[in-house]
């Protein structure tokens, strides 16, 4: 499927949780219980394009947790851009079906999450990660995340921003 594939550079926030502060780059949290672009067993790292963001999206249910924010330095890519409708088109998925306030749900019920099965196809098609509009509460129109599949390796490069080795004495 020819689809335009972009790429980023750029910083990018994770607020995590404390349980996974000394593996940053890990994505094992999101493999063990899966997410909204993940199915379990799949790892994957949910980014956030700036620090509020980061916190609003780790702070979905319920009352604000422990969470420790951590900076990357990134230059990624194949990334999809969901603000291409025509590319949602492609693939069969709406913005509405991404949006579904539903999905935590139907995974806890054991039922089929579109938006997972959505960025499987992503996966197999050669994507890194997406660009997606934040759904958290509080989230703007202009609030954005990138949730990635791959981080290291051929056209990909995720850095963590921890100069004075701060995270590994957690």
């Amino acid at each position: 499927m020819p689809l335009s594939k972009a790429r980023y550079a750029g910083p990018l926030y994770r607020a995590l949780n404390p349980v996974y502060a000394r593996e940053p780059l890990s994505g094992r949290g999101a493999e063990l219980f899966g997410g909204r672009f993940n199915s379990k067993g799949t790892p994957a790292l949910y980014t956030a394009l700036d620090p509020a963001g980061a916190l609003r999206e780790a702070n979905q249910v319920g009352s604000l947790q422990p969470t420790i924010l951590v900076s990357y330095a990134a230059d990624l890519g194949p990334i999809l851009d969901t603000r291409d409708e025509m590319v949602l088109e492609q693939y069969g998925i709406s913005e509405g079906a991404i949006a579904d306030p539903g999905w935590r749900s139907k995974l806890l019920g054991g039922q089929i999450v579109p938006t997972q099965d959505f960025a499987s196809r992503l996966i197999a098609d050669g994507f890194v990660g997406l660009l997606v509009r934040s759904y958290a509460k509080g989230a703007s129109l202009t609030d954005f995340n990138i949730v990635l599949w791959r981080w290291s390796g051929d056209d990909c490069a995720l850095r963590v921003v921890d100069d004075e080795d701060r995270l590994s004495r957690m």
